[in-house]
């Protein structure tokens, strides 16, 4: 029996899994340390999607190197090379290789290093898991995507989709609720394409996750907008349901057409435009949060223009801008990169732009009033959600999983202020 340190960066599904892979490690009769000083043996759970990213996980790496350590998720998978650099003494394990969890862990506290990279056949839904928030339940509905984005190192790490079925999903929702979750996410690599590989889709997903006879409520992960023509329909019915945010998160990563065609995203900037539309326009105060990349290698001055004009048209709430920097393996990778100051010049334009436009959002909301969920507390403060996703703060005590009536007093750049209704 071992102290374990675990910790965990990057995407919704990297938490996911490092809360499986704590549960594991409980189940298999070692415990979970409280700090990585305490531990007997450290675990990082690694992202690599970014440079700077990527750059933080080796900083960890080295930090953590002085315990025997397992270096879980996409960079192993993506980067060996740069694990083995660093660490070579580090066992490895693969984002789709969380069944030989405790097989890793057992060789490297003997001394010896483990490579699992391989993905297995086992499904994510239903392990045991240690919840790194006891209210929100997060839900990997599938593993892998369809697409092929020449910037994009999450393909090679997590490969080919792999969708789980419909009822294992909708019978861990139910375990987690009753659990105490007030609050479920539906997190995957791309929402958007979910089911496609076992004749199913997102909307009959959702649908089905509405249909729980418990008090909750569902955050839809992060979708491609690719497959918006596809599903749109559908979804806008199934978002209907009271349980469901009204919140997406639909990554445009540039306004030009010919960008998107060299990026491989397989939408134009026009499915974007439709699909905010569509649902700001059926459900009034709705969230749209997307990503863009400044700096794609073949980006002009005007396919940049083209992206502060769509940027300026949609009036995304949340924008999570990126320079693109290059990973490698992928084919972006491989053209020649832009000038470093002017990708810092167009990331500053837009970064100026997000945030007027995020403060331009959240004043909408002043002298609304209505139900908080409030499910996060981060450092110190308790910060809720409202129907649309918005974060709220409120200046007293309450407990995580309750839900108040509020009204919004003050708006900032970063969320709302308010106060209790009686």
């Amino acid at each position: 029996m071992a102290k374990i340190w675990v910790e965990a960066y990057g995407c919704s599904a990297s938490f996911a899994d490092s809360e499986m892979i704590s549960g594991l490690i409980v189940n298999g009769g070692h415990t979970l340390s409280q700090s990585a000083s305490d531990s007997d043996l450290n675990l990082i759970v690694t992202c690599s999607v970014k440079d700077a990213t990527a750059n933080k996980m080796v900083n960890r790496i080295k930090k953590l190197s002085s315990k025997p350590l397992v270096v879980a998720g996409c960079l192993p998978k993506a980067e060996s090379s740069t694990i083995e650099k660093f660490d070579p003494r580090a066992s490895m394990l693969g984002p789709n290789s969380i069944g030989k969890t405790l097989d890793v862990i057992d060789f490297t506290l003997k001394g010896k290093r483990r490579i699992e990279l391989e993905d297995s056949d086992l499904s994510k839904v239903g392990l045991p898991k240690v919840r790194i928030n006891p209210v929100v339940g997060i839900i990997e509905i599938a593993s892998g995507c369809k697409s092929e984005c020449t910037f994009c190192q999450t393909k090679l790490a997590k490969g080919d989709l792999q969708s789980y079925r419909m009822g294992d999903i909708v019978r861990q929702i139910r375990h987690d609720v009753d659990d105490g979750c007030k609050e479920i996410w539906l997190s995957s690599t791309d929402n958007g394409c979910y089911g496609f590989d076992i004749g199913t889709d997102l909307p009959e997903l959702v649908t089905s996750v509405g249909g729980i006879n418990r008090d909750f409520m569902i955050r839809v992960g992060m979708m491609n907008p690719m497959y918006m023509p596809r599903i749109r329909e559908r979804l806008l019915e199934s978002f209907e349901n009271d349980k469901v945010f009204k919140f997406l998160h639909i990554p445009i990563q540039s306004g030009s057409n010919r960008i998107l065609k060299e990026m491989k995203r397989g939408h134009t900037a026009k499915v974007f435009k439709d699909t905010t539309e569509k649902f700001q326009k059926k459900f009034g105060k709705f969230t749209i949060s997307t990503d863009i990349i400044v700096g794609f290698p073949s980006e002009r001055e005007d396919d940049f223009e083209l992206t502060l004009e769509l940027i300026k048209e949609t009036r995304p709430d949340v924008i999570n801008l990126s320079r693109y920097s290059a990973r490698p393996g992928t084919k972006a990778a491989k053209m020649k990169q832009l000038d470093v100051s002017e990708v810092k010049r167009r990331s500053k334009i837009v970064f100026e732009l997000a945030k007027k436009i995020a403060y331009e959002r959240n004043k909408e909301w002043l002298g609304w009033k209505g139900k908080v969920l409030f499910d996060e507390i981060s450092d110190g403060v308790i910060k809720g959600r409202n129907f649309a996703y918005k974060p709220v703060i409120i200046n007293e005590e309450r407990r995580l999983g309750e839900k108040i009536q509020v009204e919004i007093i003050k708006a900032t750049q970063h969320g709302l202020l308010g106060k209790t209704l009686s």
